[in-house]
């Protein structure tokens, strides 16, 4: 069999949910190799939103430390873990994201006494930025799809739209830290526990999932 007919047959047995032993071995496949990636997004989410909970201290400044750090550490975790985006058409996107998050996430650490006016300025952004970037991400794996599922892109529509209408919310509260602090803890608590999910939901199995990116070249 060519490459082009592995391929093809592939993306027919997993969109109709059954196939040869080499297609649901190629599905198995493509999900040990993504499911890891919600789950270490998932990390600094938790991280981050626990210590807000459990944190009495609310300032500007540990909102900006904190914030960088979650920024930073996300970005770096998209980086590392690209070449696991399955589907090459949002890889590249997902590598952008990344190095925006880690960029946007090192200069608030260098500059985290900025106050509140900064806090307030720099979340909305990383949250429109990286929602907008996930969203067309998501957008693009359905369209390259045909119209079916490919792997994570229900996940990128949910996770860029919540992280969007987030970047409506901060830039709609009151300048009070306290607040500010308190929503991006929620976010990221609510972030962490949808990525996890979706990352299980993925290992296993329980997702409709859709090969998008057979080995090139293979044959029989």
């Amino acid at each position: 069999m060519s490459g082009r007919g592995f391929v093809g047959a592939t993306q027919g047995d997993a969109v109709h949910g059954a196939g040869t032993p080499e297609s649901t071995s190629g599905r198995g496949a493509t999900r040990r190799a993504y499911w890891p990636v919600p789950l270490a997004r998932a990390v600094p989410a938790g991280i981050l939103g626990l210590y807000i909970t459990f944190s009495a201290d609310h300032s500007a400044r540990l909102g900006l430390v904190l914030f960088g750090a979650f920024a930073l550490a996300s970005g770096v975790v998209l980086l590392l873990l690209r070449d696991r985006f399955v589907d090459r058409v949002v890889r590249s996107d997902f590598v952008v994201q990344g190095v925006l998050a880690a960029l946007l996430g090192a200069l608030t650490l260098a500059f985290n006494g900025g106050g509140l006016g900064l806090l307030l300025l720099v979340l909305p952004a990383f949250m429109a930025i990286t929602g907008f970037l996930e969203l067309y991400s998501g957008l693009r794996s359905r369209r390259h799809a045909a119209g079916s599922d490919l792997i994570g892109a229900r996940d990128m529509l949910a996770v860029g739209a919540f992280t969007a209408v987030m970047a409506l919310v901060f830039l709609m509260i009151p300048q009070d830290p306290v607040l500010a602090i308190g929503l991006l803890g929620a976010y990221c608590i609510l972030l962490c526990v949808y990525l996890a999910i979706g990352s299980l939901s993925i290992k296993w199995g329980t997702q409709n999932l859709r090969v998008a990116d057979a080995p090139a070249g293979r044959t029989n």
